[in-house]
């Protein structure tokens, strides 16, 4: 049966428009880290490569390999570490998005070890050279004990979301790890009106 994680994984993708709390589990991802605005050219490129290498995993079985635990599956979402070096941030609290450091990734299933990851990043790069593909990881996290919640519209208006959720940490006597935040993108921006646009947006709490 085919593994949908819209389906499968309500719990870590699809939040109501409101915090909750929620203990995320160690992960696999393809990721790359960068520095910049995310309208340059460079980060697309970033994302263009993370999804050549996810797509070279899910397509293996056509291309004569299944690997040991396959199964099928939808590809996972794109999603963001985002934060500031401190001397970035202005007095006001403003600050410009050339500043934002980044780290986005594609989650992987359970079955996609170091050693095939490594060899389908060789793999996907003969078949689609690109500068970007020596940046690409492959990596294990933990987000751990979590507030998040579903932000609807444009990027801008995370703002609104984020005094939410600091409030919710303020009720529930939650404390930030770290000022780096976690968003997870449910639609394309490049397809999608922004009103209409769906972003999950995590904090990483003790």
């Amino acid at each position: 049966m085919k593994h949908e994680w819209r389906k499968k994984e309500k719990a870590l993708y699809l939040p109501k428009q409101e915090p909750s709390e929620l203990v995320v589990p160690k992960q696999k991802f393809y990721t790359i880290s960068g520095k910049g605005n995310p309208n340059d050219e460079t980060f697309g490129e970033h994302i263009a490569v993370l999804y050549a290498v996810s797509y070279g995993i899910r397509m293996m079985p056509k291309n004569g390999l299944t690997p040991e635990g396959y199964m099928e599956y939808t590809v996972y979402p794109l999603e963001g570490i985002w934060t500031l070096d401190k001397e970035d941030v202005r007095g006001d609290g403003s600050f410009s998005k050339d500043d934002l450091i980044y780290k986005i990734m594609i989650r992987q299933p359970e079955f996609v070890t170091e050693e095939l990851a490594l060899m389908n990043k060789e793999q996907v790069s003969k078949k689609k050279p690109h500068p970007q593909n020596v940046n690409v990881q492959f990596e294990e996290l933990e987000d751990g004990q979590c507030v998040q919640m579903l932000h609807l519209g444009s990027y801008d208006d995370e703002p609104a979301s984020f005094e939410q959720m600091d409030q919710f940490c303020k009720e529930k006597g939650l404390t930030r790890r770290t000022l780096a935040h976690k968003e997870i993108y449910l639609t394309d921006a490049r397809k999608t009106e922004k009103e209409k646009m769906k972003t999950v947006l995590r904090y990483f709490v003790e």
